[in-house]
């Protein structure tokens, strides 16, 4: 499966939950990612934030990265124009924020057009938009922390 045919961006809470047990999300995020592990794909930005809160919580630096790459999940490198819509996003959503590994994910969602999000951000996703205008699908869908 390419890039293209995945439709749910993995963000940095999600795989950080799978991977520590004492998450308060690890048991809503270890429950979801068996339904959309094939489905998903992640940027760069995620996996350098993911593996810097796991080496900061005693983990092993590298656990993100070794299970994206055990998993199969695609990580995607945005090109220069992916980082120029990436900062223009940053500034649009400044009141919200939106962190950088955020904004590589909803450029990724413009230019893929990707309308779902496995993520623990909920006050960020509800307020970003997907391609289309219309919002995020937040995933695991049961949990509104």
């Amino acid at each position: 499966m390419s890039p293209v045919e995945r439709d749910v961006l993995l963000d940095t809470g999600p795989l950080v939950a799978v991977l520590d047990r004492r998450d308060q999300w690890h048991a809503e995020c270890a429950a979801e990612l068996p339904n959309v592990i094939r489905r998903c794909l992640t940027v760069e930005a995620v996996v350098a934030e993911a593996c810097h809160l796991v080496a900061r919580g005693g983990g092993p630096a590298h656990a993100p990265l070794d299970f994206l790459l055990a998993a199969g999940i695609p990580i995607v490198g945005l090109e220069t124009g992916g980082h120029r819509r990436a900062t223009s996003l940053m500034h649009q959503y400044r009141r919200t924020p939106m962190d950088f590994a955020d904004a590589c994910l909803v450029a990724l969602s413009e230019a893929l057009l990707i309308s779902t999000a496995f993520t623990t951000d909920r006050h960020g996703f509800r307020a970003y938009r997907p391609p289309r205008g219309k919002r995020f699908e937040l995933l695991p869908a049961g949990k509104s922390v």
